[in-house]
């Protein structure tokens, strides 16, 4: 068995025990799906930042996800897994989160990877994917524990507190990214890190049914293109 084959493994039992731990702290401890969800969405976030190191090419990528984006069709139909779906309002959240994991990966492999050799850098797939990881549980948590300025968008609840929690996490990622990686001006990468994280906490506003996990990355990887690339 070769090494390959090993790390997607490994990776996919990493996958089905931190599943396996939501339904247990769902069933077993009564812990509300929206906490158990948010477990699994940092959770499968930080597992996926292995993917460029583990994992040597899209294929291996695309099994993983697209096998874990099954698993998720056939809970919803099926009913189980209910760590993840049950809450009480209709979300792509989960479904979106192997797509777009896929979807970073081609892109940091098609546009970042070439141009670096062997110190290979990996803001193409770690921003976008640590931002939605962790930003935007962040700002669902602050802003049900301090709902301030709380308005309606799209038939959904969303607070001031949060989106400026959500700006935040994305603000302190952005800068540690473009300050220690890319080899910015400190004053050139705060400029980055802030235009990154407003445009990110904006989409993250104006997303709706859980579709914030796919238009968030999306977004940071257009803006990214643009700073990084283009300019």
């Amino acid at each position: 068995m070769n090494t390959e084959i090993k790390n997607i493994i490994i990776l996919g039992f990493a996958f089905l025990i931190l599943f396996g731990c939501a339904e247990l702290l769902y069933r077993k401890f009564k812990v509300k799906a929206e906490y158990t969800r948010k477990i699994v969405h940092v959770g499968t976030g930080l597992l996926t930042l292995l993917f460029p190191i583990l994992l040597s090419n899209h294929w291996s990528v695309l099994f993983l996800c697209g096998s874990f984006l099954l698993i998720l069709l056939l809970s919803l139909k099926y009913k189980f897994l209910q760590g993840i779906n049950a809450i009480d309002r209709f979300s792509y959240g989960s479904l979106a989160y192997p797509v777009i994991v896929f979807i970073c990966y081609l892109v940091w492999e098609q546009l970042e990877k070439p141009l670096a050799e062997d110190n290979t850098p990996y803001s193409f797939f770690y921003l976008p994917i640590l931002i939605m990881a962790l930003a935007d549980p962040m700002a669902a948590l602050v802003g049900k524990a301090y709902p301030y300025g709380v308005f309606k968008w799209g038939g959904e609840n969303k607070s001031f507190a949060g989106s400026f929690a959500f700006f935040c996490v994305a603000f302190i990622i952005s800068i540690i990214f473009f300050f220690s990686s890319s080899g910015f001006p400190l004053i050139t990468s705060l400029i980055f890190a802030f235009i990154l994280a407003v445009c990110s906490a904006f989409i993250e506003v104006v997303s709706k049914k859980g579709l914030d996990n796919l238009t968030i990355p999306i977004v940071v990887l257009i803006v990214l293109y643009i700073l990084i690339i283009l300019l």
